[in-house]
């Protein structure tokens, strides 16, 4: 495994034509990480997204638990069942509470 790691770095050198003094490659400098460790970051955002999902959670009880509203039955007017025949199932439709 050593010379799997290694051997990339050395085709490299004997590709540029070039020796270096260090062996370890030149450290990149991202612009996010130019002030704060990335250990830092990840750990904060770990605790912003834990404090997320238990906000969201209590809203969601807190919402769910509430209830809802019952709207009262609509009249029963007589012109809006109208049947002229029976359907072929029976003489209730398919949704329809059955009288029988």
């Amino acid at each position: 495994m050593v010379m799997a790691m290694v051997r990339p770095g050395l085709l490299r050198t004997a590709l540029r034509g070039g020796s270096r003094t260090s062996s370890a490659p030149p450290k990149r400098g991202f612009a996010s990480s130019a002030h704060h460790d990335d250990a830092y970051e990840t750990a904060k955002w770990e605790k912003i997204t834990y404090l997320g999902i238990a906000s969201c959670t209590a809203l969601a009880v807190y919402i769910l638990s509430k209830g809802h509203a019952h709207h009262e039955e609509p009249p029963a007017y007589p012109y809006l069942h109208i049947r002229n025949k029976e359907f072929p199932w029976g003489p209730d439709g398919l949704f329809e509470v059955k009288h029988h």
